[in-house]
């Protein structure tokens, strides 16, 4: 009877439809898992294929070239003499399942579909995938002829069931089944399965953590299974047990699939277990400081650009954006240093040097990110000079222009052509002029972003192009507080799911970490667009009091509306009672009212939202029809080489009538 066994679980990098560099990393990581000395190998839900191809799941490709890799993952010598538990889509009886398949020595153990899905915020599974819905119920699945070839089975078992290898029982759930009330695992331990997995595609969210420890805590009841684990500890546990044991003789039981295999070693004796992972929460601040940074980085080496461009205004948001690249550029140069080959390996790809190695994140900053402020009559000597300092003090290569001549020959564009000039309202123009003229300057510098992004390097005499990042937070996205085509338009948004309270909390945690002392100015000065005249030098026009709300109070119009689903009714009396002490209910029914007036006049604004990094689960971003990864490995290598295989056959296939007739 066994006792110490080690087990592998694996977060991989994987990419919608990149199926050689799919395979690749799943194949990296068993060597590592073997290596480690681990005989069960978990990766992520969906690995082979990517957990994102979305509506391409719908494609008859996806899942030729997902049972091409998992052909060369049973033939692989990497993945023999370990149990390897990969996922990905599977058609059964003409229906679609995200499964997990677990072989063994070329020879597949078990299929086993998901049985709850995500439907929920980000997650739209049932769209493409149907749930197992019959519990402790196998049936034979009839493999592809390329797997048959392979492993010389001809059916395998399809469904939900368990392995009971020589030494112990392991069941599998698969992401969402972990978070669902009536959780497998429950049933599975009461049938007397000892070791839980689960295989996960779950996002992140700020402060998400904390629910996923628990569940998993939940579910291991003693223990969290890291890598070796005394299955000792967790007979003695339960057998102690008595309402445990009642209801586990009761229990209906699971379909088995025996497996001629041990997770556990001869010499078990002289293997210590694993201590339990001290789990650290990160508090809501340092999740922003590292999630969208390591996500800007991830976009970054995978679009091969050479970097990205900000629009840096001097105000909090886009000052939190520039925190994030330089957190992004502190984190390279961290890895750099404790020996990752990968990374550096990215980085000189990137800034186009083979001998390049960073050092200090101000300098490799100045290679890869690009800040400007690109003033107008409206700007203030404040807002520039605290954009310059922070640039200084993060190292990015910082630009000056004025956008004043483009603005008046657009206007003036406008007067010759319709004959009347638009003024200000403090020039006596209308509320329609007023607004007019501040989005021509909002849009003008969009369009300078993007020619700075394409040419400022040519310009440096440095090869390459940057990609521009958008700042706008999702709280002014929720109100629309932003111009439509304004520099809200970007090819990312590393704060496009965060909360304006939440930033400035990033900010406060910049100024003490990173000693950017730089920020102090921009947290204490109030936002502003600065898109209207300036009064005797100093900015008039204020964020909050143009959208006739605080931000405060965006935050908590946008989780009433999306996460606690209240309409305008709800709303209110949710409020009336959160503000009865400093609102009365007519002050809270106007209050209640501007907001979904302003909510429902701008919500075109969110079909053209800018991809933004999703962090708050009350995000307003709108993407909802032809879904489909934005980000693409334009090389295609795998499919396109099916196809040139293809063309080849048929090639040949044609050339034998030809030889035939000329003999």
């Amino acid at each position: 009877m066994g006792r110490a066994v080690t087990v592998a679980t694996c977060a991989l990098n994987q990419w919608a439809l990149d199926f050689d560099g799919n395979l690749e990393r799943i194949l990296r990581s068993i060597e590592i898992a073997k290596h480690k000395g681990a005989r069960y190998r978990l990766g992520p839900e969906l690995e082979i294929c990517g957990y994102g191809c979305s509506d391409h799941y719908y494609e008859s490709d996806t899942h030729l070239h997902s049972f091409q890799v998992l052909a060369k993952l049973l033939e692989s010598p990497a993945a023999q003499d370990i149990i390897c538990d990969v996922g990905m889509p599977i058609m059964h009886r003409n229906i679609r399942y995200s499964c997990r398949v677990i072989f063994l020595n070329k020879k597949i153990l078990l299929i086993r579909p998901k049985m709850i899905l995500a439907n929920a915020g980000n997650y739209r599974e049932l769209r493409w995938f149907t749930p197992w819905s019959r519990a402790r119920h196998v049936e034979e699945y009839f493999l592809p002829r390329m797997i048959q070839e392979v492993t010389g089975q001809e059916t395998v078992p399809f469904g939900d069931a368990v392995l009971a290898t020589k030494d112990t029982c392991l069941g599998t759930e698969i992401c969402e089944e972990l978070w669902a009330p009536s959780s497998p695992h429950i049933e599975m331990g009461l049938d007397g399965v000892e070791i839980f997995t689960n295989s996960s595609g779950s996002h992140h969210v700020l402060q998400k953590a904390y629910i996923r420890v628990d569940l998993v805590n939940s579910a291991t009841a003693k223990e969290v299974v890291v890598a070796t684990l005394d299955l000792e500890d967790v007979r003695t546990y339960r057998a102690e047990i008595s309402s445990r044991n009642l209801l586990g003789s009761k229990v209906n039981p699971y379909p088995r699939v025996k497996v001629n295999f041990a997770l556990s070693c001869s010499d078990e004796i002289c293997v210590s277990t694993s201590e339990p992972i001290q789990w650290r929460y990160h508090s809501p601040e340092e999740e922003i400081c590292l999630g969208p940074a390591c996500w800007l980085w991830d976009y970054l080496r995978r679009s091969k650009q050479a970097g990205f461009l900000l629009p840096l205004s001097g105000g909090t948001d886009s000052s939190a954006t520039a925190c994030i690249v330089y957190s992004m550029c502190h984190q390279v140069c961290l890895a750099v240093k404790n020996g990752n080959q990968g990374v550096l390996t990215d980085v000189r790809k990137i800034v186009n040097e083979d001998t390049y190695t960073p050092e200090v994140p101000q300098e490799f900053c100045r290679r890869i990110f690009t800040t400007c402020y690109m003033a107008s009559e409206n700007s203030s000597q404040d807002t520039r000079d605290r954009a310059k300092f922070l640039a200084e003090q993060i190292g990015s290569y910082h630009i000056n222009l004025n956008i004043d001549v483009a603005v008046k020959a657009v206007v003036g564009i406008f007067s010759i052509v319709m004959g009347k000039s638009p003024q200000f309202r403090v020039s006596g123009g209308s509320s329609r002029e007023n607004l007019a003229l501040q989005n021509v300057q909002a849009r003008l510098r969009m369009v300078l972003a993007y020619l700075f992004a394409q040419l400022s390097l040519w310009a440096r005499g440095m090869p390459g192009g940057l990609l521009v990042l958008g700042s706008a937070n999702v709280d002014e996205s929720l109100r629309g507080y932003l111009t439509k085509y304004d520099c809200s338009s970007a090819d990312l948004n590393p704060i496009g799911g965060i909360s304006k309270t939440d930033l400035k909390s990033f900010i406060q945690y910049c100024i003490e970490n990173f000693q950017l002392t730089a920020l102090r100015s921009i947290l204490s000065a109030p936002p502003t667009a600065e898109l209207e005249p300036l009064a005797d030098g100093q900015v008039s026009q204020i964020d909050e009091v143009d959208m006739g709300m605080t931000y405060a109070e965006l935050s908590i119009y946008g989780k009433l509306r999306k996460v606690a689903k209240a309409g305008p009714y709800s709303m209110f009396c949710k409020l009336i009672n959160m503000w009865k002490e400093i609102c009365s209910p007519r002050e809270v029914a106007s209050k209640v009212k501007h907001f979904f007036r302003m909510y429902s006049v701008n919500r075109h604004k969110m079909t053209t939202l800018t991809p933004a990094y999703h962090a708050e689960n009350y995000s307003p971003d709108d993407n909802r029809f032809d879904l489909r990864p934005f980000l693409y490995n334009s090389a295609w290598s795998w499919q396109f080489r099916c196809i040139d295989k293809q063309v080849a056959n048929l090639e040949s296939k044609e050339a034998k009538p030809l030889c035939e007739d000329v003999d």
